[in-house]
């Protein structure tokens, strides 16, 4: 098979698939998962003229969107899935909703029936882009090859500024058609567009931050809650510990902010978590919370016991929890760079021993039940010496029923990552 003349290169012969594909490796978007399907296969033309983008085939669709937002997480840079018309769309929404729901950028591409037999009962005729609106915050459809630059660069920075999956339906006609065979219109400047970087950092007020310094230091025993939205901030979250004195009780989706031997953490919260962690909630008067929304918010601090400041990217999650006295909007790292100077030393460490002497014993329990004998074995046998084969800078992965316990047993080292389905909960989504 000889490949398309001009595909991969400037010739007027690109088709509106050739162009999305080499937009999203301009954007350094360079990995595809998905299942080939006869209303896609002129997007997987383009996949094999251009052979940067590395394609992974899958089983599943699911299993492809699935493994789009394992790599969004271990990563944080958009992948694609990939999926034709009708049930093989649908069978990616599951893993698109696990995107959305943990904060996961991710490109999905689907087919879609003739450009013009949409809406006519034809074979696999279903709307995948109305369908993805609620999973997916920027859900478009391709209406030919001049306007696949300006979708693509949309459903690209959607993305990356969101942290959500988005969506481009492309029919299955419109796939293969050329630049030859779409005209701009007047309002389709050529040259228009552009792939210019957007990283940025939000950071609140001054003021604010002194005014959460001020909560924090006027406590007595703060506890640190930390969720997905602290990872990668596990050094100045430690170093806030030491200064306030404070145990670090971790979310779910913020396991591998901290390392289990850190010792400023207590682990996990909630059903599966440490009674370390409940009795620090239980006892403190100060509360931080860095980068969790986690729905167990039942097992935080009663509302009104523990003075609160709460710092996340996402506004809408200021005070949804726990009633905060100051909500600082802004990315953890940038916002605890900030904060950590203003807080003063708390020279009473019996708080935190406290908590450190009870998370000690909890893991000797722990090991004392791994170390019996038995049929059945004991769950804990297979996470305690897990944990010690496991290498140096590990990636784990974690499935969705009674094993999220289990994986939140795990004893991760520093440098280890671990992630899983958090919110959405949903099985399967380990392997992938």
């Amino acid at each position: 098979m000889t490949d398309r003349p001009g595909a991969a290169s400037g010739s007027q012969t690109k088709t509106t698939s050739d162009l999305v594909v080499e937009r999203l490796l301009e954007w350094g978007i360079d990995t595809c998962f998905g299942i080939c399907g006869d209303q896609v296969n002129g997007f997987f033309e383009a996949l094999r003229t251009h052979p940067k983008m590395r394609f992974v085939h899958v089983r599943h669709e699911e299993n492809a969107a699935l493994a789009c937002v394992g790599y969004a997480k271990f990563t944080g840079r958009p992948a694609v899935c990939v999926a034709t018309a009708g049930p093989g769309a649908v069978h990616l929404l599951n893993g698109l909703y696990d995107a959305r729901i943990d904060g996961a950028p991710v490109i999905a591409i689907t087919g879609l029936s003739y450009h013009d037999t949409v809406g006519a009962h034809f074979l696999q005729d279903l709307p995948s882009d109305r369908l993805f609106e609620h999973a997916c915050m920027f859900s478009e459809r391709v209406m030919g090859p001049t306007h696949a630059l300006a979708t693509t660069d949309l459903a690209v920075r959607s993305a990356l500024m969101n942290r959500t999956p988005s969506h481009l339906a492309i029919p299955i006609d419109v796939q293969s058609f050329t630049l030859e065979q779409d005209t701009a219109s007047p309002k389709n400047v050529p040259g228009h567009l552009s792939v210019a970087p957007q990283p940025f950092t939000v950071i609140p007020p001054e003021e604010q931050v002194r005014q959460a310094a001020e909560v924090l230091n006027a406590c007595r025993r703060v506890v640190i809650c930390a969720g997905a939205g602290a990872r990668g901030s596990g050094d100045l979250l430690e170093q806030v510990a030491e200064v306030l004195g404070a145990p670090i009780v971790k979310a779910g989706l913020g396991k591998d902010c901290v390392p289990d031997d850190s010792p400023y953490t207590t682990g996990g919260m909630g059903l599966i978590g440490t009674r370390a962690s409940h009795e620090a909630f239980e006892n403190c008067d100060g509360f931080l919370i860095v980068g969790s929304s986690t729905p167990y918010y039942e097992f935080w601090p009663g509302p009104g016991q523990a003075r609160g400041v709460q710092i996340d990217l996402n506004a809408d999650r200021i005070g949804m929890r726990y009633p905060v006295e100051v909500g600082l909007v802004g990315h953890a790292d940038a916002v605890l760079t900030r904060l950590l100077p203003l807080l003063e030393r708390k020279d009473d460490r019996s708080f935190l021993e406290q908590a450190q002497n009870t998370y000690r014993r909890w893991w000797e329990l722990i090991g004392e039940q791994a170390a019996t004998s038995g049929t059945p074995m004991r769950p804990q046998v297979v996470t305690w010496e897990l944990s010690k084969a496991l290498p140096d800078r590990a990636i784990v992965t974690g499935d969705a029923g009674t094993v999220t316990a289990w994986g939140g047993r795990l004893r991760l080292r520093r440098g280890m990552q671990y992630s899983f389905s958090g919110t959405l909960c949903t099985m399967g989504s380990a392997l992938p």
